[in-house]
């Protein structure tokens, strides 16, 4: 069975920007080792395996070592690819039923809005090891079901930082999301994203991470509309409008490879 696999840059305007996930179209489910050993055979942040159901499209992430149970870049990466291919006509909405319930990414020009839900994190005590690791002075640590937050002082602090990613990874939470006030005009934020216990040690553009930066910068600023700027090497940028429980995050994407698995 040949089966269809894209690459797509995700949060990103042009090729080789944002954050670069692989699609596969199946046409039924195929085992959790068939899909780890795929993902880990694509060596991305995330591969993303989705096939048709009655109620939309059932979607599952993988790092190249463990599933997780939520994940933007590759969602954006799995809605565009179903209306570049016709899968699905441009004015009908990707419906996805994944681990995190059901999302829902529609077309807006030439934006993606995905409908996520909102991660809050709560004041925490730092651990001793995450303060070493990050090598950072903080403003501000929280937690939630997934991830620390951590705020630093500035901007630079965040584009400057360069953790222990050893260490991080002994964090017992899939990973570490570090952020500051932008100094730019253009951004409300900037943040960055590590994950190693997850098998991603610098994550270029984090849609799931902004489902926590989005209502804790919302509280911080006072707006519900905002834009932030992951500032990792390949760099990308998220919009988002809180809607209660709900975020809603807009990116563009950029197919790179089109191939299939013999």
């Amino acid at each position: 069975m040949r089966v269809p696999v894209y690459q797509v840059d995700a949060f990103a305007h042009e090729r080789f920007r944002g954050n670069p996930a692989a699609v596969c179209l199946l046409i039924e489910p195929e085992t959790d080792d068939w899909m780890q050993a795929f993902a880990m055979e694509m060596n991305l942040s995330e591969t993303a395996f989705l096939h048709p159901e009655a109620s939309g499209w059932h979607l599952r992430w993988f790092t190249p070592k463990v599933e997780v149970s939520l994940c933007g870049h590759a969602t954006l990466a799995s809605a565009h690819i179903l209306w570049e291919t016709g899968a699905l006509t441009l004015e009908k909405p990707a419906v996805f039923q994944t681990l995190s319930g059901a999302l829902t990414c529609v077309r807006r020009g030439a934006w993606i809005e995905m409908d996520f839900p909102a991660v809050f994190a709560q004041p925490a005590a730092p651990p001793d090891l995450l303060l070493t690791a990050l090598r950072a002075e903080p403003v501000f640590v929280g937690v939630n079901k997934m991830d620390y937050l951590v705020q630093v002082k500035t901007e630079a602090e965040v584009r400057e930082l360069k953790p222990n990613i050893a260490q991080l990874s002994e964090l017992p939470v899939r990973g570490v999301i570090v952020t500051a006030r932008s100094d730019s005009d253009q951004y409300d934020f900037v943040s960055r994203f590590f994950a190693p216990a997850a098998g991603v040690p610098e994550d270029p553009v984090t849609g799931s991470a902004h489902c926590c930066l989005a209502p804790f910068w919302s509280k911080q600023l006072g707006k519900t509309s905002l834009t932030g700027y992951q500032a990792s090497q390949r760099g990308g940028l998220v919009r988002m409008t809180m809607a209660g429980e709900r975020v809603l995050l807009s990116g563009q994407a950029v197919t790179v490879l089109r191939g299939e698995l013999v």
